[in-house]
């Protein structure tokens, strides 16, 4: 057994010093493109300043024949395009293919630099996450590259749910990690052909209304992915890194989109895939709380002063606890509004008309 005193140290010679504590960067929307195709790779400078994170896809949606074109894709769109405030990612190939060895040294040694996270995919253990973590620091050594690429996780297979806990914490790179419901499903043996979302089948039926009488009864959907949403959430937080929610299939389906992504956003997650366009808002209003909320949690923090005691409020007691909730919702508003501006305009204005209210 490694030393505790070893885990912030350099896993190669001439590497980076790992991070203490992973830097909250706005990241609302993990926006995936396919550096193959040449008209989606051309968007690329329109796109950018629209996302808080931009993810060259190497993996799923890009066939075989194409693997070596989506490489070689990201990297001169990389090259060619400066990313300003939008953090730069990619989903490398999983670590059983082969090409993710290829992935991981062509990469770093070309665009290590401008690369922020490595998303490693069906990740089942923290062996998954300390290789990565050996060869991304000899790689960063060799490229000369003055800060650690950090590293998200997916959980696609029912080990990985089984071991999510030690997956993150696995390493000071981890940054975070995403659901992967599709993959994870099939792991499963559950019966969904959808990628994310609920499904009508899953319900709870309300009781009858006459034993003796066949009423209609009402039905109520349930939420597939509650449960390993809130056991990834519970990991994340323990280890300090932050949980996404990840994909949602169904593009022309906005409202179940924003239905599912919010679910997660309550949960505890800070932001989730958008595999298309439109999606890019959804995600956005979602993951940003609501100039409503942000004001009463202002609101609750001036009035508790220290933090400590009770005070009421419009009727409503509030005390230590419910002014560390206020302080989330205020720490991630003020975040996101440093990097939108249309943002921080809504957040003070909601404000202001809260205290002229009063």
């Amino acid at each position: 057994m490694r030393s505790a005193k070893d885990f912030f140290r350099p896993l190669a010679v001439g590497a980076p010093a790992p991070v203490r504590e992973v830097p909250f960067r706005p990241s609302r929307m993990i926006h995936f493109f396919d550096p193959s195709n040449e008209k989606m790779a051309a968007k690329v400078p329109t796109i950018a300043p629209k996302v808080d994170v931009l993810l060259g896809n190497l993996e799923d949606a890009v066939s075989a024949d194409r693997k070596e074109a989506a490489r070689a894709g990201l990297v001169a769109t990389a090259k060619a395009q400066d990313f300003g405030d939008t953090q730069l990612w990619t989903r490398i190939n999983s670590l059983d293919s082969p090409w993710a060895l290829d992935d991981l040294l062509t990469l770093v040694t070309e665009i290590g630099h401008k690369l922020d996270v490595v998303m490693v995919p069906k990740v089942e253990g923290a062996e998954d996450i300390h290789y990565v973590d050996r060869l991304l620091a000899q790689l960063e050594a060799k490229a000369g590259i003055g800060r650690p690429i950090l590293v998200h996780a997916i959980l696609e297979t029912a080990t990985g749910v089984a071991n999510v806990e030690e997956i993150a914490g696995a390493s000071p790179r981890m940054q975070g990690i995403s659901l992967g419901p599709a993959d994870l499903a099939a792991s499963r043996r559950m019966k969904t052909t959808r990628v994310g979302g609920g499904h009508p089948g899953y319900l709870v039926r309300e009781d009858p209304k006459d034993p003796g009488m066949e009423l209609p009864r009402l039905t109520f959907q349930q939420d597939l992915w509650h449960y390993t949403i809130a056991r990834m959430v519970d990991a994340c937080a323990a280890h300090g890194i932050l949980p996404y929610y990840g994909p949602f299939g169904d593009i022309k389906d906005t409202t179940a989109c924003e239905d599912q992504f919010r679910n997660a956003f309550l949960l505890g997650c800070v932001g989730a895939w958008s595999l298309h366009p439109v999606q890019i808002d959804i995600a956005k209003r979602v993951f940003s709380p609501a100039p409503a909320d942000v004001a009463w949690a202002r609101r609750v923090i001036d009035a508790m002063g220290d933090g400590t005691g009770a005070v009421m409020i419009d009727g409503k007691m509030q005390d230590d606890a419910t002014v560390k909730q206020c302080h989330v919702v205020v720490e991630l508003a003020e975040a996101l509004a440093a990097r939108d501006p249309e943002l921080a305009q809504a957040y003070e204005a909601a404000y202001k008309e809260q205290e002229q209210n009063r």
